[in-house]
C-alpha cells in the first residue's frame, strides 16, 4: 500500500503542505522573507498530573517554589526556540508569559508568546509550556516518579497568513 504522504519516487509529496520540505524531499528552513511582518501570538498549554501527596507539598518544596521555577524556565525556553528546534527561525519576541496553577489532579500550564515578524509563534509557545511542565516534573520528581506530563497542545494563535486558530473550534 502505498504511503498517500509520499509521491510516486518516495519523496514527501509537496501538495501535502510540508513546507519543511524542498522539491527533493530535504528538510530546509523555510524562506519567508516575503512574508509581510505581522503581530502574531499563540497559547500553549500542557498538564503535568501529579498525586494528591506531591500536590499537598509543593508548598514546602525544599527547592523552593515549583511553579515560580516552572514559570521562568518556560520564558527562558521560548527565548532559545531556535537553538533548540532545526528549522525554527529565531525570532525577536516582544512578550512571553507562562503560567502555572494548581488544579484538581496537578499543574496546567498555559504559555503565551507574541512577535511582529513574517512567521509564526507556535513553537516558542509550545515549548515554553512543555520546559516548564518538565521543570515541575524536576522540582517534584524527589516524591514520585510516576509523574505524567500530558496533553501539550496548541490553544490558539493568530496572525500571519493562516490567520486564527482555536483549538476545538477546527
Amino acid at each position: 500500500m502505498a504511503d498517500s504522504n509520499l509521491d510516486q519516487a518516495g519523496r514527501p509529496d509537496q501538495a501535502g503542505k510540508l513546507s519543511h520540505f524542498d522539491a527533493h524531499g530535504q528538510a530546509h528552513m523555510v524562506d519567508v522573507s516575503a512574508k509581510g511582518e505581522t503581530r502574531r501570538e499563540a497559547v500553549a498549554g500542557a498538564f503535568v498530573e501529579l498525586s494528591e501527596a506531591v500536590l499537598a507539598a509543593l508548598p514546602a518544596n525544599p527547592k523552593g517554589n515549583p511553579l515560580e521555577v516552572a514559570r521562568f524556565a518556560g520564558i527562558q525556553a521560548a527565548k532559545q526556540t531556535a537553538a533548540l528546534i532545526p528549522m525554527c527561525h529565531p525570532l525577536a519576541l516582544s512578550f512571553v508569559d507562562v503560567q502555572a496553577r494548581v488544579m484538581a489532579g496537578g499543574v496546567i500550564i498555559e504559555a503565551t508568546a507574541a512577535t511582529v515578524a513574517g512567521t509564526g509563534v507556535e513553537m516558542e509557545a509550545m515549548v515554553a509550556a512543555s520546559v516548564a511542565a518538565l521543570t515541575v516534573y524536576d522540582m517534584t520528581k524527589a516524591l514520585d516518579k510516576g509523574i505524567r506530563i500530558r496533553e501539550v497542545v496548541l490553544l490558539r494563535k493568530s496572525g500571519g497568513k493562516s490567520g486564527e486558530y482555536v483549538r476545538g473550534q477546527e
